[in-house]
């Protein structure tokens, strides 16, 4: 396999409810809509995040978010009507968690302090 790009795919109730609440998280507007029921973020070169209405091409899910620093995400968010939950201290991260308006799970955590154990 030649994976070219990823993306996750959360499905949602409500577009452009989503579309909006999303656009607060990522501190920025989609950059595609490729059909009525689907908008997308480019986040990087090989890895981005699709909500749809859609339940063909998404389902209810959860999405990781790595921040470099969880509490100065909290405050921006928090000015933005988004509210995390409280500090997870993991065995190599800190985490924080949000539902969005459809249920689906998001995890901002710090990297990795040190190096995931192999598989």
């Amino acid at each position: 396999m030649n994976l070219q790009k990823i993306y996750t795919a959360l499905l949602t109730a409500d577009l452009a409810a989503a579309e909006g609440w999303y656009t607060k998280l990522l501190g920025r507007r989609p950059d595609n809509r490729p059909m009525d029921t689907l908008v997308q973020w480019e986040l990087f070169d090989h890895a981005g995040l699709a909500l749809s209405t859609d339940d063909e091409i998404a389902g209810r899910g959860v999405m990781f978010l790595y921040v470099n620093d969880v509490a100065a995400e909290r405050r921006r968010l928090q000015a933005l009507g988004i509210e995390l939950g409280d500090d997870i201290k993991g065995d190599y991260s800190t985490l924080a968690q949000v539902r969005d308006p459809d249920g689906n799970v998001i995890t901002l955590a710090t990297p990795p302090s040190r190096s995931f154990p192999p598989a």
